[in-house]
């Protein structure tokens, strides 16, 4: 429940930020692009509606011979009102480069030196724009036309406009703009904590659910409480699915745990009875006591078999415990295997054969991979009848190797095939304790073969056999 709640408060803070950003970004966008843009646009509508002015007022210099003769009162009018209109400085510059005209009347008969100006003589208008002193300056040539054919500069209409104006209307829409902004921030705020909301109520209400059900939990119910959501299908069938293997696994333990006390008490019951009787007894004879120390020593190495197999599944069940593999001959491996087993064999008359079809080399743990086959070869000879057969048979591909173990035993019903990798699982209980078993064997088997990466398959018939199919890789790969 802790991991849903912090999922959960993850979960809203990531859809906050995300929401935020997504709503704050095109507004702080707009913004700089609405006040760039009319800036922008004030200022050419501005320069183009100066410069028509501009243009006017330089066909008057000519047509009044103002260049010449600055006392035109009309044109000095003209002159003075375009200043005003525009809040700015017109200069009239002769050929000479001497200002004639200075509507500030600070620089009339001075000479002006000019970049821009000169090359406003050699046919190059410009334009600037001074940002800090809010100001435009811009260059109109005055022309005088000799025909159609040649044309003169003889002055040039140098003007200064401020942009105040356009400043205070830019700021006006700035302000306009950011309470829009904070209008848009709230908005989206708003929206952006429901919206979190609704996305994460799914996994509180199933925070809730499970912490109402407390132990008891019940992965049909918390499937359907995750399922009336979209946003959660997918996790309520994984979660529901990860219930049950957690009971199922939670189930198996108790089974062990159960299986394991039983299994080590059976033999302690029977010495127990076996010692309280010659106890009871006095003066029993000494036949008596050696067939009960017989038992009793039996007993003995059954609970140490007992004790022995769980040690091994134990060793396996280790993740961290990586096998001690090392390239070697199989066939040498089985031999030896076989060669250990054939007393037992012979005890009950039943013909053990080992069949070769290659040399096959694997990298193998020896001594988990032993216990493996001695498992699958014991068991055959244990559950087999009086006269009968073991058949081993090892093959190889290029890749994997192939052993088979087939006997002619007693078989195993069709019902139980999938349960006698099972710890403690024994498909006759009452034979299994008469020769012996563990019901460890083929539990120790499966997981020594997976730990090699390979596989064991079983197919039998009651009263007509098993047959064990082992493959295991030829190289091992972490």
């Amino acid at each position: 429940m802790k991991v849903l709640d912090e999922l959960c408060h993850s979960l809203r803070l990531r859809i906050l930020l995300v929401v935020l950003i997504v709503g704050i970004i095109p507004i702080s966008l707009i913004k700089y692009g609405a006040s760039h843009f009319y800036e922008e646009w004030a200022m050419n509508n501005k320069s183009i509606e100066v410069q028509l002015q501009c243009n006017s007022i330089s066909n008057q210099l000519i047509s009044s011979n103002y260049m010449f003769d600055t006392s035109s009162e009309k044109v000095n009018a003209e002159i003075t009102q375009l200043a005003n209109i525009y809040d700015g400085r017109v200069r009239i510059v002769d050929n000479t480069l001497r200002i004639i005209k200075d509507t500030y009347s600070l620089d009339t008969g001075k000479t002006i030196i000019s970049s821009e100006v000169i090359k406003c003589f050699q046919g190059s208008t410009s334009k600037k724009y001074d940002d800090n002193g809010r100001y435009i300056e811009f260059t109109v040539p005055v022309i005088n036309n000799r025909g159609e054919s040649k044309q003169e500069i003889i002055g040039v209409i140098l003007v200064s406009v401020s942009t105040n104006s356009i400043k205070m209307v830019i700021s006006e829409v700035t302000k306009k703009l950011d309470l829009m902004q904070i209008v848009v921030m709230v908005i989206v705020l708003i929206i952006a904590v429901a919206f979190s909301r609704s996305i994460t109520h799914p996994f509180k209400k199933m925070t809730d659910s499970i912490a109402e059900w407390g132990e008891e939990v019940d992965e049909e119910a918390i499937s359907k409480t995750m399922t009336e959501f979209t946003e959660t299908h997918l996790i309520a069938e994984s979660f529901a699915s990860l219930l049950t293997k957690m009971k199922n696994v939670d189930k198996a333990r108790q089974e062990f745990v159960s299986n394991v006390s039983h299994e080590l008490k059976t033999p302690l019951t029977s010495m127990k009875v076996l010692a309280d009787s010659l106890m009871a007894m006095g003066d029993a004879p000494a036949e008596l006591y050696k067939e009960f120390m017989t038992d009793m020593s039996e007993e003995i190495d059954r609970e140490n078999k007992i004790i022995n197999d769980l040690l091994s599944l134990v060793k396996m069940d280790k993740t961290e415990a990586k096998p001690q593999v090392q390239a070697m001959s199989i066939n040498d491996l089985i031999e030896t295997i076989l060669k250990r087993l054939r007393p037992i064999a012979r005890k009950r008359n039943i013909e053990l054969v080992f069949e070769s079809f290659r040399e096959v080399v694997a990298d193998v743990d020896e001594v988990k991979f032993t216990l493996a086959v001695s498992n699958l070869v014991e068991n055959a000879i244990k559950y087999n009848i009086e006269n009968g057969w073991v058949h081993v048979s090892l093959n190889a591909d290029h890749k994997d190797m192939y052993i088979v173990v087939s006997d002619s035993g007693i078989g195993i019903p069709e019902d139980s095939i999938g349960e006698i990798f099972e710890r403690f699982y024994r498909v006759d209980k009452s034979h299994s304790r008469e020769i012996g078993g563990t019901g460890l064997g083929l539990a120790i088997t499966k997981n020594a073969i997976l730990m090699h990466h390979g596989t064991v398959k079983v197919t039998s018939k009651v009263g007509e056999g098993t047959t064990f199919t082992v493959r295991v890789p030829l190289s091992y790969i972490e």
